[in-house]
Order: C-alpha cells, then sequence, then structure tokens
C-alpha cells in the first residue's frame, strides 16, 4: 500500500512539473464573452480589467449602482457593465435578455458575488444565514440555470466558480459562511458531472485567506453582532469572553495579518478563464495549498483538536463558568 501511495504522489508531482514547464496555450479571446458577477470590489473586479484587457467581451455586474459608472470608466468600450442582484430573479432575467442581444453563446460565467459573516449559531439569526445562504449559493445556481442554454451552446465553454478552503474545513465562529461554501462546492462538482456530455467545464477556485474587502471591518461585524443579541444569550456568554474573543480572532489573528495578496486569486480566474485545458481545482494562494487543504484531510478529531488550539481563548464563557461552580 505505501509503495502505492507513493507512486501516485511521484507521478502526480512529475504531472505537475509537466504542466508548470510545458503549459497549455491560451485560447482565442476575440469575440468572445464572459460574464462576471460581483464585480464592484474584490476578485470580479480585478478579473474584469483583466479580461478586458485580453480582448474578451466582458459583461460585469455589479451590485452598488454607483459602481457602473466607475467601473466603466475603467473598461473599454467593449465592455458592459449593469447593476445585477443576483438574489433577484428580475436583475438576473434582465441581465439574461441583455446578454442574449450580444450573443447567443457566452464562453464563460463566473459566479463571483458573495458576502461573508461570523458568529456562533447561538449568536446569528435564521434571517442572516438565509441571506448568507440566498448570495453565496442559490444567486449562483439561479444564474448557472439561467445561462446553461447560452454556455452548452458550443463546446468548450466554462463555468467559474468562485468557493472557499471553508467549502472543506469548518472554523468555529463560521457555520453559515462555511454551509454556503460546502453546498456550493457540491453544486459545482455534480454540474461539471452532469455536463461532461456537452464539454462544460466547471472550475471551482478555492482561496484561502487573501486581503480582500471582505475579512477588512471584521471586528466591526463582530462587535455590531453582540450589540444586537439578546440579554440572555449576552449573559450566557459573557462580556469578557466576547471581548477575548475578539481580540483572538480578529486583532492577534495571524490569518488576518498575514493575508496573501488578491492578486493570485485573479490569475487563477484568469487561466480558468482563458486557458485551453482548466483545471478542475485551483488553490492559488499558499494557505489553501499548504494550510487548510492538508488540515482537511486529517482525522475530523485531530482536526478539533486542531481548531480549537488555534483559537486559544483563555476565557470560558460565563455559562460554563456557572455550571463549573455548581
Amino acid at each position: 500500500m505505501c509503495l502505492i501511495i507513493g507512486l501516485i504522489i511521484i507521478l502526480y508531482g512529475a504531472y505537475r512539473l509537466y504542466q508548470h514547464f510545458f503549459p497549455a496555450p491560451d485560447i482565442n479571446s476575440k469575440d468572445k464573452y464572459v460574464l462576471i458577477s460581483g464585480c464592484d470590489t474584490g476578485f470580479g473586479h480585478g478579473l474584469a480589467l483583466e479580461l478586458d484587457k485580453q480582448g474578451f467581451n466582458v459583461l460585469a455586474g455589479v451590485y452598488v449602482p454607483e459602481n457602473v459608472d466607475s467601473l466603466k470608466n475603467k473598461l473599454s468600450p467593449k465592455a458592459t457593465v449593469f447593476r445585477l442582484d443576483i438574489t433577484k430573479q428580475e436583475d438576473i432575467n434582465g441581465a439574461f435578455e441583455l446578454v442574449k442581444e450580444k450573443t447567443n453563446v457566452l464562453h464563460a460565467l463566473v459566479n463571483n458575488a458573495g458576502i461573508g459573516a461570523g458568529g456562533f449559531i447561538d449568536w446569528i439569526t435564521l434571517e442572516s444565514m438565509h441571506k448568507i445562504m440566498d448570495v453565496n449559493f442559490f444567486g449562483h445556481v439561479t444564474m448557472t440555470k439561467k445561462f446553461l442554454p447560452l454556455l452548452i451552446a458550443k463546446r468548450d465553454c466554462r463555468v467559474v466558480n468562485i468557493c472557499s478552503v471553508m467549502g472543506f474545513i469548518t472554523p468555529p465562529g463560521m457555520s453559515a459562511y462555511c454551509a454556503s461554501k460546502y453546498a456550493f462546492e457540491s453544486f459545482s462538482d455534480c454540474l461539471r458531472r452532469e455536463m461532461t456530455p456537452w464539454g462544460l467545464r466547471v472550475c471551482i477556485i478555492e482561496p484561502g485567506c487573501l486581503r480582500t474587502p471582505i475579512i477588512e471591518g471584521h471586528d466591526r461585524l463582530m462587535q455590531e453582532l453582540w450589540n444586537g443579541l439578546s440579554s440572555d444569550v449576552r449573559k450566557r456568554w459573557g462580556e469578557d469572553f466576547f471581548n477575548d474573543l475578539l481580540k483572538r480572532a480578529v486583532t492577534n489573528n495571524l490569518l488576518f495579518n498575514y493575508a496573501d495578496n488578491p492578486i493570485k486569486v485573479v490569475r487563477a480566474l484568469r487561466h480558468a478563464v482563458m486557458n485551453s485545458k482548466p483545471r478542475i481545482r485551483y488553490h492559488p494562494d499558499w494557505y489553501a495549498k499548504f494550510f487548510f487543504y492538508p488540515i482537511s484531510m486529517l482525522p475530523a478529531w485531530l482536526v478539533d483538536l486542531f481548531t480549537s488550539q488555534f483559537m486559544s481563548l483563555s476565557l470560558l464563557p460565563a455559562g460554563v463558568k456557572n455550571q463549573i461552580k455548581d
């Protein structure tokens, strides 16, 4: 068994070296249309600029109406920027009609829009969980189903889904976000397998921790969440516990403090859209490759131990302290 595993590792290493030194060529971008959601900031914004430079016909959806003109001014005249809320069917229908007027073949759909919010399960509301699932999962599912006829009109088109390392590992305080990413991972795998006869490629991007707006202001969001809790929940956990959690999870968080450059994700997205042989999965940053992904393959009890040690909270919740006293 060890010999077989060793042989597999050697073959995989050789294959990756071959990919590195003999990369597959890029496709011709002429007359190819790419639809990207969530182009206000972050990965979507950077990808829209990059693909526009490469000669693609970029169709950029933005959530905030004021961002339409600002992004339009950064792109070439061949690009189209429009308002898009992927949780609203009327917006998606409008986007479909807009795209259909321009082309009958969509080379790539990049499902990028997303929101992030943390908080223990005892703290977060069902409303906030529904909101995260609506954006990070159901919105992308609706977009994919709507544009599927244009994507399978020609072979070798592709769907590129921004998932996350949080789609295969779940740290404390990230239940809603991780649930949406686990769901999106499963949907992406199933879509790829079902669409194989049509020649539709499905690429999954799994970033780790990067310097994007989704992690900026995390301490403010946690404070707002705490302030909005009912008195009995706050009493159960205690102010001292929350302040200790805030300090360790945000202020002294090594992942946040040494977050990687988001340009790495934009490069992975560019490869997924442009390369003639895109990969199924991309781990674009060091955190994804050498930290989260290896940890996810450990036994569950060991992952539990690791995550508890990583948080290393020095204080217990007030309710636990009371139980110990009793």
